[in-house]
């Protein structure tokens, strides 16, 4: 008998009822040679420190830091994780082989490996790898299985993360909590919490203290278009004033006239962080909240695995392009063009292997989307995914950008102004106002013919401004700068680059940031991101850069990266946290700063040290 092991009950029906497994049982399907199983997520993890020792029971400075001579799991203590454990194990016992069937990624890996451990899996194992819940997806990945052993990297990878996770969580935890919490509320340090918090948190100082400069500018209204005076800022209204009296009774005249053509190419499909900026943008879904929709349409089978760090597709999904634009009859409109008008287009910008490792971006799958009953928010992102892949094969936007410079009395003045002259993909969003943001404020929407030497009389006027602070993270904006490790950056490609030295995973990001909600460290206003004094406090108690800077947890995100890719070895990624954690509990042990750090009393920090 074959037992496949999947990691949710509504997988394992539908793949039982691929291989004619029909007949359900009490936790798996049976039938033609098969018995189809599941977890619940995860139904093991590490064990903690009491259950290494008695001596790390009680919290105590003394204890440490906790370095376990070897790490061991244990199944999570809840009943019906226990019952659906035993099914799981006494099937692997009779079973001739297993099949892995847990989502395709390192989480998933993650998962299955610490159950088939712990029910002391001796048979031989194969891998499912699909990157879709389709029939079709789920009939090819059968056809291909895998060795296990292919993905042993992927699973170091992610016994690297949990350990390193667990050595600095368990630890720093337990140190600034008994070394500085103020009502004995457990102070919850994280590998990536901290550095995400420190991220907020400096940005909030950096509001706090900026101090506001005025400053004036100079604009002047010509054929009801609005030139600005190209030295920009004035510091001074006398100057400024000067200016306008100099001008405000001499013709302005025309000196020169330019149009240049440009095109811009589709944005890019989807991965999961830039699906999550997006909803944050236009429907103020949170990161949990896109996430949750996202892979609720993933198990619908109407869009492809969620939990991707790419927005490149593999040349293998080009041949299946026209067969999933077919099934997007809600698109038809916009469809009809791509598919009657010959070959499909295939760009390097959207198909590209060496982009792509264990997953392409997310796209829709060739199920259609009004069979399966969706909410209004999965509707929501759904369309967003759908466009967004219709787009990728349209032409580019064209456009003149128009620039016309002018003098009024040796005083220089500029205009700008955008048309478009082919809308291209811009034809699936012409009634979203979210793809028509300016990049440059001072641009006309429409601009008359202008002739050089032309002149006439126009309407100077002065504007006083302030300099502005930065703005508070969103979540949308935190999910890119954890993504670029705390740097601001525009440019695809060069974000692309700096993925590898991001911090956390695309999958992991949206709870790290709910996590910082439950331990009251950061609060929402509106959609502003702000550090509780909680928050603020623990970030400024802690010296050690290594615990809160996104640069060095960026570097080691890369690390396990390349655990994940066979070139850097889990044991050093592991002895470098323990020298570290070392390093950390010595130099705070010898802080006679007698700091403390005030946590709210709730029911999120219950828990109560034993001093």
């Amino acid at each position: 008998m074959i037992v496949c092991i999947t990691e949710k009950p509504s997988v394992a029906k539908d793949i039982a009822s691929i291989l004619g497994a029909n007949d359900r049982h009490n936790g798996y399907y049976e039938g033609n040679g098969y018995q189809v199983t599941w977890t619940f997520g995860h139904l093991c993890t590490l064990k903690e420190p009491h259950d290494y020792t008695n001596l790390w029971k009680a919290w105590s400075l003394g204890a440490l830091p906790m370095i376990p001579p070897r790490f061991g799991i244990k199944l999570i203590d809840d009943e019906g994780i226990k019952r659906q454990f035993n099914v799981i194990e006494t099937l692997i016992k009779t079973a001739t082989h297993v099949i892995n069937c847990g989502d395709a990624g390192q989480e998933g890996e993650l998962i299955q490996r610490w159950v088939m451990q712990k029910a002391k899996c001796d048979k031989p194992v194969q891998r499912l790898w699909i990157s879709s819940l389709t029939d079709e997806s789920i009939r090819e990945g059968f056809k291909s299985l895998k060795p296990q052993a292919d993905f042993d990297s992927l699973y170091y990878a992610g016994l690297s993360r949990a350990i390193g996770d667990w050595i600095l969580g368990m630890n720093a935890t337990r140190l600034y909590t008994l070394k500085y919490s103020q009502n004995r509320n457990v102070l919850s340090i994280g590998r990536v919490q901290t550095p995400t918090l420190a991220l907020i948190v400096n940005r909030q100082r950096e509001i706090d203290n900026f101090v506001p400069e005025d400053y004036w500018e100079i604009k002047t209204l010509y054929r009801n278009t609005t030139f600005n005076s190209t030295k920009g800022r004035y510091k001074s209204e006398e100057e400024a004033n000067e200016v306008i009296e100099r001008i405000k009774d001499s013709l302005l005249t025309i000196k020169s006239v330019s149009t240049k053509k440009g095109k811009e190419a589709p944005p890019r499909l989807f991965d999961l962080t830039s699906l999550q900026v997006e909803c944050n943008k236009k429907y103020a879904f949170s990161a949990e909240e896109t996430l949750k929709y996202i892979q609720s349409l993933y198990e619908k089978k109407v869009t492809t695995y969620p939990r991707v760090d790419t927005t490149f597709l593999s040349d293998d999904i080009y041949p299946k392009v026209p067969g999933i634009l077919e099934k997007l009859t809600p698109y038809m409109n916009f469809v009809k063009p791509i598919l009657e008008g010959g070959k499909i287009p295939k760009s390097k910008k959207v198909f590209d292997n060496s982009k792509v490792t264990d997953h392409h971006a997310i796209i829709p799958t060739n199920v259609e989307p009004q069979r399966v009953p969706l909410t209004r928010e999965e509707k929501l992102v759904y369309d967003l995914v759908a466009r967004r892949f219709i787009a990728a094969f349209y032409p580019d936007c064209e456009f003149a950008s128009t620039t016309v410079l002018a003098d009024i009395n040796n005083t220089e003045f500029k205009a700008t102004g955008r048309q478009i002259l082919k809308n291209g993909w811009r034809e699936l969003y012409i009634k979203d106002k979210n793809t028509e943001e300016k990049t440059d404020e001072d641009a006309n929407d429409f601009m008359p013919e202008f002739t050089e030497g032309e002149s006439g009389p126009h309407e100077p006027s002065l504007l006083k401004k302030q300099t502005q602070p930065p703005k508070y993270y969103t979540e949308g904006t935190l999910l890119r700068a954890m993504e670029t490790a705390g740097k601001l950056v525009e440019d695809d490609e060069l974000r692309d680059a700096m993925k590898e030295n991001g911090i956390g995973r695309p999958s992991t990001r949206a709870a790290i940031i709910e996590t910082l909600f439950k331990r009251h460290y950061i609060r929402k206003v509106k959609k502003n991101l702000q550090a509780t004094q909680a928050g603020i406090s623990l970030i400024d108690t802690i010296n050690e850069e290594l615990l809160k800077s996104a640069k060095l947890t960026g570097l080691w995100e890369n690390k396990l990266r390349k655990i994940e890719r066979n070139e850097y070895a889990a044991a050093d990624f592991i002895n470098e946290l323990k020298e570290m954690v070392n390093k950390i509990v010595i130099d705070v042990l010898k802080d006679n700063s007698h700091n403390s750090i005030p946590v709210d009393d709730d029911k999120d920090n219950k828990k109560k040290p034993k001093k």
